[in-house]
Parts: C-alpha cells; structure tokens; sequence
C-alpha cells in the first residue's frame, strides 16, 4: 500500500469515526418555562425572500421544538408588505406559521408612511408603532436577534 492511498484511507476513516456534529445547548437549557426567545426581522419585500425567511424560522423551531422556542417576526420596511391583507404573496403561509404559535408584528410607522392603518394587515397581526425600537428593547430584553 502506498503512502497516498494509506493517507486517504486514515483520513476517511477519521471523518466516517466523527460522524454528524450535534449542536451543544448553552446553559440555561431551553424549556416550557423558559423557551428560547427570537426575534426575526424581516425587511425585504420579495415573496421568495421571505419564503426563504419563513423556512429558516421552522428549521429553527423544530430543533428546539415547538414549547421550547418563541419566535417572533418583526416586519418592517418594505417587509410589512407581507403583512398587508389585500396585498401580501404570502398569506397562506403567513397564516400556517401562526398556527403553529409563530407570532408576527407589522411596523406601525411603515403601514403610516405607505397611508394604511392598523386595519389593513392580516387578520390577528399586531401592530407596533416602529418595528427597529421593538426589536431592540427585545434584543435588551435577552432575546436572540436573527437576520436570516
């Protein structure tokens, strides 16, 4: 056996050995009574990026699991328009996400600049005045901020 196919050999059998990598869980580990806590912005108004935004957060929540992660979804910007009743690519998943406890928030102060009001977003969104200062004293309050 040469040295090249020798080294070849060792080397897979050092990567086969490790196998797949797990994820170590910082301390306090998440639980139901104290979940991870994330908050998502969510910015851009193509439909494709926010399907791409909307598939990260379920990667996220079925790691964790559903009772040991909170995640929010904070739109602002062109984003808001994912939330806009008469006008949003994306209701049907939008609503999905929400049945499984995904919770989203539309910026107040977007909505005021594009002339609607707290009305024109989908059934059972929550309205914030800015989407920026919401997530930011989240961000304070401990909660991870991702930017997927």
């Amino acid at each position: 056996m040469n040295r090249r196919s020798m080294f070849a050999g060792l080397a897979s059998l050092a990567l086969g050995a490790a196998g797949p990598r797990e994820t170590p869980l910082a301390e306090p580990r998440p639980s139901i009574e104290n979940p991870r806590r994330i908050v998502v912005s969510l910015a851009e108004a193509d439909p494709a990026r926010a399907n791409a935004v909307f598939s990260n957060i379920i990667n996220v929540q079925s790691f964790y699991g559903q009772d040991q992660v909170r995640i929010l979804v904070v739109a602002y910007g062109p984003g808001v328009r994912h939330l806009i009743a008469a006008e949003s690519q994306v209701v049907e998943r939008v609503q999905s996400l929400r049945a499984y406890d995904i919770e989203f928030v539309a910026c107040g102060a977007t909505l005021d600049a594009l002339g609607l009001g707290p009305e024109a977003v989908i059934e059972g969104i929550a309205v914030v005045p800015n989407g920026l200062p919401e997530i930011i004293e989240l961000s304070l309050q401990g909660w991870v901020h991702l930017r997927p």
